[in-house]
């Protein structure tokens, strides 16, 4: 049994590990080292995510009021910076609507192959690693239609939209010796951008926070509420445990 046990856990890890390298396009991930707790990270990242990302990609389960309230931020500051898609009447949208973009669908298709997809859950579906190490992994490449290309995730339809912010890296790839050897290919920056290196690596983190929030807020008052659930179990124990004093005090 014992055998039959560890067969299946490693089965499920070999899973596991393909699974990643497939999602990775088989390169390894960069640890994102985020925290949803940081508030100005979120606040960063919701400004970048708006300017550089909403244009094509929407966050469809996302209320702006629900973002205000969890970043620190009034109604009137999303309004104001956050908010630039109008409603059926040509109004600006209110920040009770949800988080969608003036794109349509069927343009987006024409444009890009297919319609850019919702990125509300992508930081539940993909990961936040997964995240942060697409967002630095483009290159040029000529042979794309949109001049560009990316490691993590091969043949991408997405442009470099964060292009003037990074700059521009190319592939260089070099084989050892033998027949066996194993190609390795890195990234260098070629044309720098209004960042350096440090900053854009930062800038980069801060979206991938957001999205790991917009993901599942949930989990920034999760502890919370873990902690006030701990607390009752150990009120509840404490009275359990006299009203059992007390109706066992005359059994002998």
């Amino acid at each position: 049994m014992k055998k039959f046990i560890v067969s299946i856990m490693f089965a499920l890890s070999a899973s596991l590990m393909t699974t990643t390298a497939m999602a990775s396009g088989g390169v390894e991930l960069e640890d994102a080292k985020v925290d949803i707790h940081n508030q100005p990270s979120l606040q960063r990242g919701a400004k970048y995510y708006v300017n550089y990302c909403m244009g094509c990609h929407s966050l469809n389960f996302s209320r702006y009021n629900r973002v205000a309230a969890d970043l620190g931020l009034t109604e009137e500051q999303v309004a104001k910076n956050l908010i630039f898609t109008r409603d059926a009447d040509g109004e600006l949208e209110k920040p009770g609507a949800l988080m969608k973009n003036g794109m349509s669908q069927k343009q987006s298709a024409e444009w890009f192959g297919a319609p850019p997809p919702d990125l509300s859950l992508v930081g539940r579906s993909r990961g936040s690693d997964w995240i942060y190490s697409y967002l630095k992994a483009f290159y040029v490449d000529p042979t794309r239609p949109l001049g560009a290309n990316n490691t993590v995730f091969p043949n991408a339809g997405m442009p470099h939209v964060l292009w003037e912010l990074q700059g521009w890296q190319e592939k260089h790839c070099t084989k050892g010796e033998g027949e066996h050897a194993v190609e390795h290919c890195e990234l260098k920056l070629t044309k720098a951008g209004s960042m350096t290196p440090v900053e854009y690596d930062q800038t980069v983190r801060d979206i991938t926070n957001f999205l790991t929030y917009v993901g599942e807020p949930a989990n920034l008052h999760r502890s919370t509420y873990g902690i006030f659930t701990l607390l009752f179990l150990v009120l509840f124990a404490v009275v359990a445990y006299l009203l059992k004093k007390e109706y066992w005090k005359d059994v002998h």
